[in-house]
């Protein structure tokens, strides 16, 4: 795992990297520090990124000039940060956790958790940015019907018919978007409010109908919770 902490007070940098490396003791190969903004775009643009913890105030710059450049990228943000009014927007454009100034290491343990977790762990993302053209473009969540895996990526497919690709993989995206978001499949994290009902096909075989018509399989482990959950 290679982590980039981006902090400008040397002090709290030095702190983050020590709990980091003993929180990821056995799984951090590279633990990066800097202290700007133009360094860390950098970095991420040069080296592959698996985890950036990011501060909000760096030198007087908005952090959010970099949150919203890496938003579209395959690692995970938690932002740490003293600035908690700005807790909702960080959400918003899909950051894994919000660790507030002052923090000890149970709290910083408790966001770094998040990453091997595979429930969803946020309901506030209302955004998912997509690189297209050389440019970033925010896709609201409310638009899209489904998501298909495709590897390490995924594809998100819209309301209006159109797809996109992401770079963060299913596993990823389950964990930031809404409870309204239900892993159906393996391959397939459906938003439930487009769902219809749920069909049988031979071979003790399941679809998901939704309100367009198409229909998605339904993993045989998941048939029951779906069922029960969504549709009792």
């Amino acid at each position: 795992m290679n982590i980039l902490i981006i902090e400008d007070e040397a002090r709290i940098a030095k702190r983050i990297h020590r709990m980091v490396s003993d929180i990821f003791a056995h799984q951090a190969s590279s633990i990066q520090v800097c202290d700007s903004l133009e360094e860390g775009q950098q970095i991420i643009q040069q080296q592959k990124i698996d985890l950036l913890f990011l501060d909000l105030n760096l030198n007087g710059k908005d952090g959010f000039d970099i949150l919203e450049s890496v938003v579209a990228e395959p690692f995970h943000t938690i932002i740490i940060s003293a600035y908690k009014e700005k807790a909702i927007r960080a959400f918003e454009y899909g950051v894994l956790d919000f660790v507030p100034k002052p923090f000890d290491e149970a709290r910083l343990t408790k966001a770094c958790q998040r990453i091997q977790a595979t429930q969803t762990v946020s309901t506030h993302t209302k955004f998912l940015a997509v690189k297209k053209r050389g440019m970033r473009q925010l896709i609201s969540v409310d638009d899209i019907c489904y998501i298909k895996g495709a590897g390490i990526y995924s594809e998100l497919h819209l309301k209006n018919g159109k797809k996109e690709l992401h770079n963060k993989s299913l596993e990823s995206l389950q964990q930031l978007l809404p409870h309204s978001f239900e892993r159906i499949h393996k391959s397939y994290l459906v938003c439930m409010q487009e769902a219809k009902e749920i069909a049988v096909e031979p071979g003790s075989k399941y679809s998901l109908i939704l309100q367009n018509e198409e229909r998605l399989p339904i993993g045989r482990t998941r048939y029951k919770t779906i069922k029960e959950k969504w549709f009792s």
